[in-house]
């Protein structure tokens, strides 16, 4: 029995946590030995590569390697073990993209969503619209208004009232420059509460949980977003007058699609949480990502294509192109609050400090206002402090994995960090001691396309089997 109870326990422990070696991946590798080369072809065809798109590169290269600095953690028992730093990237980096998706989520819902009932709305738009919004921030935010416009109203006509008191809704959105096979596809996420928020006097809100929407109401939102959205595009000279007519009367949506299938309880917490963290997540997954014996890549996708296809296959350059269109322009918002959970909506307060807490048709007090209507910071003497937003590291890693980095492997006690190292001569000193290279792997110099002798002539045929000619092989031959 006490065997039995032991082995239980020791079930239920965290798991002991491996630092990760990026420079053993296939994707720091692909980046290490060719991402001189993808600048240097893409610049000598006329191309250009932003700033912030090289910037990240660079930066994710150094990610999580000892020898640009690291964290040292120290056990009572004498036992250290070193923490490298992060990129802390936005673009491709698979550790920092997967920190900030559990982070976010794990804000939003400690710090923001009340138990209340939540729906995932997603739009998708026509081909033909979606290189304006992913090449104008303004046009992108001007669609999402109109798409979160058709929700509330939606949803205030399952609010039965006589009253003229103001009513709010609340959800936070996601914007998606990615596909789900490494494509640039400008889509939206909208995580809705469902129900309404009523301004009852000058003192209180009251809460109202609607009744759970139909397919009906679904395509309703849809028909009247794509009508809105073409018309917006028209009136700013983005189509002509017969394209829109035109889209008007294009079957199966017109291209338009918005799915709101995805429905979370309100008890249901972990499902709110893994919900956001789909909404939050990086545009592809590492694990994903395999190296054939031929040097070819391949990408496997999470559900067939239109043709069946389940998997793409790309050369490094492809890959580095493809994962270059993804990363987003600085100073560009990943997600934006909405309704009663805006930043400058007089009810945030008083809504996100019922975070976990059950609303149930409750009144929620509102902070009082000063003479010019702004919130006042209402003191309360007995209401504990909240927790920072920002999450540790170990404590979202304990969160995700059920393991917790800083549990020393030796005797099961909680490591204490008790230096960071930045100092470079010390960090080698330190490396050198525990065997850990000093040196970040070297890139590889940029190179020129192959070239006819390179190769066994005799071996070279088209694809009917057919000896090509030198001038055919320079003719068809790429980076």
């Amino acid at each position: 029995m006490d065997e039995n109870k032991d082995k239980a326990c020791h079930h239920s422990l965290p798991g002991i946590y491996q630092p990760r070696h990026p420079e053993n991946t296939v994707l720091y590798q692909v980046f290490q030995e060719y991402l001189e080369t993808w600048i240097t072809q893409t610049q000598d065809e006329g191309g250009y590569v932003p700033s912030h798109v090289e910037k990240d590169f660079r930066k994710y290269l150094e990610c999580g390697l000892l020898c640009h600095g690291f964290a040292r953690a120290r056990c009572t028992c004498g036992h250290e073990f070193l923490v490298a730093f992060s990129c802390k990237g936005h673009g491709i980096c698979p550790s920092c993209n997967t920190r900030r998706m559990a982070e976010t989520a794990a804000h939003q819902v400690d710090h923001v969503f009340p138990k209340v009932p939540v729906r995932q709305w997603v739009l998708s738009l026509p081909k033909r619209l979606r290189y304006f919004l992913y090449h104008n921030p303004k046009i992108t935010s001007k669609v999402l208004r109109i798409f979160l416009d058709e929700i509330r109203k939606q949803l205030l006509q399952h609010y039965q009232s006589d009253s003229d008191n103001p009513v709010k809704i609340g959800g936070v959105s996601f914007i998606h420059r990615f596909g789900s096979s490494l494509n640039a596809h400008l889509h939206f996420h909208c995580v809705i509460i469902e129900g309404v928020f009523v301004k009852d006097s000058d003192s209180q809100i009251t809460f109202h949980k609607l009744s759970t929407l139909t397919e009906e109401d679904i395509q309703a939102v849809q028909e009247r977003v794509r009508l809105r959205v073409l018309k917006s595009f028209k009136r700013s000279g983005l189509l002509e007058d017969h394209d829109v007519e035109n889209m008007k009367t294009w079957n199966g949506g017109g291209g338009f699609s918005v799915n709101g299938t995805a429905h979370i309880h309100e008890n249901d917490r972990e499902g709110l949480e893994r919900l956001i963290r789909y909404c939050a997540r990086p545009p592809f997954a590492l694990e994903r990502i395999q190296q054939q014996p031929d040097g070819s890549l391949i990408y496997q996708l999470n559900k067939p294509l239109a043709n069946g296809q389940t998997q793409l296959k790309l050369t490094s350059l492809e890959l580095i192109d493809k994962l270059a269109a993804l990363i987003p322009p600085p100073r560009i918002h990943r997600h934006r609050y909405y309704g009663v959970l805006a930043p400058n909506s007089p009810f945030r307060a008083s809504v996100t400090a019922m975070a976990g807490q059950s609303l149930a048709q409750g009144a929620i007090e509102i902070q009082t206002t000063d003479k010019n209507d702004e919130p006042v910071e209402q003191e309360q003497e007995n209401k504990p402090k909240r927790p920072p937003n920002r999450y540790l590291w170990a404590m979202l890693l304990a969160r995700i994995y059920n393991l917790f980095p800083l549990l020393c492997p030796e005797c099961g006690s909680e490591m204490q960090v008790i230096a960071v190292i930045q100092d470079k001569p010390v960090i080698n000193k330190i490396l050198e001691s525990v065997g850990e290279a000093t040196q970040p792997p070297s890139l590889s110099p940029a190179r020129g396309p192959p070239s006819w002798d390179d190769y066994n002539q005799d071996e070279l045929t088209d694809e009917n089997g057919q000896s090509i000619t030198e001038y055919e092989f320079n003719q068809c031959v790429s980076w």
